[in-house]
């Protein structure tokens, strides 16, 4: 049996975020990280297709809780305590420099999430944070006082411990045996698989500002939108998959997704597709690309509105603009499964949200229990928000972790 003051559960950026803090704030205790394989930090690694998205740079609180279809309201006091602004100087103090692109996300200037990983482990290095491999939780007691931790190479006490591994199913059961309830996780995050001619030939099209809906519901969506091998993709996509993740899992990821490809309505559409048919009479309309979307596209729209190809416009009635304008504003795509964005993966679902104080992340259930990251039921829309909660989540658990006489 061997004794720690503070025991982190969990080898990712949540664990280690949390561990690092800890020992800052009081370099007196002895913390371990215990991670169930062989090795730490490999979500970061994959993060971001292999960049790290640290971070996304939107510097004010309620703003920022926009992102999260879970968890929005309960972050909103954590973000008043740390959030963008303070992950970033964090990093920078340690030698990380960050970069901001165009669409708000913050990378490590090296492009590369090892520098991250770097990063961490000097960091537990230096703080003498242990980080136990191949320990692999099998039960949790709390017994006078003390939180003991068996795994199979050795039974771990502690007075803290934080759990941060995600969604771990069998870490989830051992919360529940300590009377924690839990959301049946669901993927969140991911792209729509869909067989349709429209699309089938012309992968790597980009529509840049679409309307999503999914038919019966009121889920929608907007953004750009890629045309991939499989079927759609792009923060569009992503953002309804997200906000959508448990009503598309109770329709088994089968529902009819209508795409406005211009972002109009169909009246209006029609209405100018009249003067076009006006304006530009001896032009082909298949030849004569319109609303700015690419020629590939614009080629299948027509095709998808059943007008032949040496068709020019003054040829054009009116069931044929109607047609079109239909494929432009309301085209409906049968959407058959899903499929895992890039190598990441995230979910929807974790502790229920109401059993955790969220000034410190503790459990209300049970003393120096806290957690950080996706094993609470928040998640967030693609862009480094998802790391965010785990920054957050993090550092305010550490400093109550690191107060030796705290306690609830």
């Amino acid at each position: 049996m061997t004794n720690y003051d503070v025991l982190i559960v969990g080898g990712g950026a949540a664990g280690f975020f949390s561990a690092i803090n800890t020992a800052q704030r009081n370099p007196a205790l002895k913390i371990a990280i215990l991670e169930r394989g062989n090795t730490v930090l490999s979500k970061v690694k994959i993060s971001g297709g292999g960049r790290c998205n640290v971070t996304h740079a939107e510097f004010e609180p309620k703003p920022l809780t926009l992102h999260y279809p879970r968890g929005q309201k309960e972050l909103l006091g954590p973000f008043h305590t740390f959030m963008t602004g303070d992950t970033m100087e964090w990093f920078e103090k340690r030698g990380v420099d960050l970069v901001i692109e165009a669409d708000g996300r913050v990378f490590p200037k090296s492009n590369s999430s090892q520098t991250i990983i770097d990063c961490f482990l000097s960091e537990a290095h230096t703080y003498k944070i242990d980080i136990l491999l191949n320990h692999s939780v099998q039960d949790i007691e709390h017994e006078n006082g003390q939180w003991k931790l068996a795994t199979p190479k050795d039974t771990l006490c502690a007075k803290k411990v934080m759990i941060a591994t995600g969604s771990n199913h069998k870490i989830w059961k051992l919360l529940q045996k300590l009377g924690h309830h839990t959301t049946t996780p669901v993927p969140s995050l991911f792209t729509f698989t869909i067989s349709d001619p429209r699309i089938k030939s012309i992968p790597g099209v980009v529509a840049k500002n679409v309307t999503l809906s999914v038919n019966n519901s009121s889920l929608t969506s907007s953004g750009p939108l890629l045309i991939t091998h499989s079927g759609v993709s792009a923060p569009s996509v992503l953002k309804l998959s997200a906000y959508g993740a448990l009503e598309l899992a109770k329709r088994n990821y089968n529902f009819d997704l209508k795409i406005n490809f211009i972002s109009k309505e169909l009246t209006e559409c029609v209405e100018e597709l009249g003067i076009f048919k006006t304006t530009l009479s001896k032009k082909y309309v298949h030849k004569h690309t319109l609303y700015d979307l690419p020629k590939r596209l614009w080629e299948q729209l027509v095709k998808g509105a059943e007008l032949p190809d040496e068709i020019k416009w003054a040829e054009v009635n009116h069931k044929q603009l109607h047609q079109l304008g239909l494929q432009l504003t309301s085209a409906v795509f049968k959407v058959t499964g899903k499929s895992t964005f890039k190598e990441e993966f995230v979910t929807a679902g974790g502790i229920d949200l109401k059993e955790i104080n969220f000034k410190t992340f503790e459990s209300k259930l049970h003393s120096n229990l806290f957690f950080a990251g996706e094993i609470l039921n928040i998640d967030a829309v693609t862009g480094g928000f998802n790391f965010q909660n785990a920054w957050t989540g993090g550092f305010i658990a550490s400093q109550h972790m690191s107060n030796e006489n705290n306690g609830t």
